[in-house]
């Protein structure tokens, strides 16, 4: 696919999102707020506080994104699912963002200065929130679920498409669904483990980025995550990432459907720090001697310098040189061997001495 047909860059409340600009981190609350607004709020602050440049709830009702017959005829529940000690339908119930919690949400957003995003579930979800988001995630269970996308796309906003659980297939499809209607797109691989397993480590994937980039040269690249930690975001962030989500919560031991898999303040701190620190080691690209190294060109490289005195007239033999450091600017280097050898000195010359251009009739 041509890069026209999809942005390289975009910028969500004035922040820009580019291949240059630095990672854009999203700290999901998802259900983490407990059915408390009180909470919610103390969250976006904690984010904010963390070092998250957005933080994302998720809207959905019980009854518009689960079926309560159809998880009970499932038969026994699996997964991270296992240890809800309620039914699925009875989790979600109570996991909801109340919709009535819109706008004060957005506000204490605001307040912490902090971007405010959601991943909705349902068309009414998306009406009632778009006033207040600059830009949308589609979460990975929808990638199949082209009419919404597609609904979702029409806001024109951002939208960061979540692809874990789906085959290539699948992603082609989505990405081709946003892009009928929007060309702000960021492409996220995500896995849909959510037991916090470090077992999960081996299914995360990281590579796929690597894919995606050779599908959709210059679109922008993300991780939607679920592995304890900071190292797939690293991982992500030196394969090309542009933005990473992991969910976040204040304590990890709280009772409740995602905590235990989600980041807290100290870990969410440290994987800034760590991923700043990586985003300031990636550099340019170009090779080239730095800046902090110029002094070691001559320290640790290596001159010809000679293994004898000399006198001037002198012819210089292979056994006349050896190359040792350190090395200053303009003498002979190893390499340069040849041009030394069979050439005649101007000048006598001490043992050890490095060999200039000038040292030659």
């Amino acid at each position: 696919m041509d890069n026209q047909d999809y942005s390289t860059s975009f910028r969500i409340n004035g922040r820009l999102l580019s291949k240059s600009a630095p990672t854009y981190f999203i700290a999901d609350i998802a259900s983490n707020h407990d059915g408390d607004i009180e909470r919610a709020k103390e969250l976006i602050f904690l984010a904010k506080e963390s070092g998250a440049d957005a933080v994302k709830f998720q809207h959905f009702l019980a009854e518009k994104i689960v079926s309560d017959y159809g998880f009970r005829h499932l038969g026994k529940q699996t997964g991270h699912q296992s240890a809800w000690k309620k039914s699925v339908f009875e989790v979600f119930r109570e996991a909801e963002c109340r919709r009535e919690w819109n706008a004060v949400l957005a506000e204490t957003a605001k307040k912490a200065a902090i971007d405010f995003l959601t991943t909705p579930y349902d068309v009414l979800a998306v009406d009632g929130i778009d006033r207040y988001v600059p830009a949308y995630k589609i979460g990975s269970g929808d990638v199949t679920w082209t009419e919404f996308i597609s609904y979702v796309a029409e806001k024109g906003k951002p939208i960061f498409l979540a692809t874990g659980a789906s085959e290539l297939s699948d992603v082609i499809r989505a990405v081709d669904t946003v892009l009928t209607c929007n060309k702000d797109i960021l492409l996220m691989q995500c896995n849909t483990n959510y037991t916090g397993n470090m077992e999960n480590m081996r299914y995360v994937n990281l590579n796929v980025l690597k894919t995606y980039a050779a599908m959709y040269p210059d679109m922008l690249l993300g991780l939607s995550d679920h592995t304890p930690g900071h190292a797939t975001a690293l991982g992500a962030i030196a394969l090309g990432a542009r933005a990473v989500e992991k969910h976040f919560t204040s304590d990890t031991r709280r009772e409740g459907p995602d905590h235990a898999f989600s980041m807290d303040p100290t870990t969410w701190r440290e994987m800034m720090e760590r991923a700043r620190e990586l985003e300031s080691a990636m550099g340019s690209g170009i090779k080239k001697v730095e800046p902090n190294e110029r002094e070691t060109v001559v320290l640790q490289q290596r001159c010809l310098r000679l293994t004898r005195d000399i006198r001037a007239g002198e012819e210089i033999g292979a056994e006349d040189v050896e190359a040792l450091r350190p090395a200053p600017l303009g003498a002979y280097k190893p390499f340069e061997k040849a041009q030394v050898l069979g050439r005649v000195l101007r000048c006598d010359m001490e043992k050890g001495q490095e060999i200039y251009p000038r040292d030659f009739i």
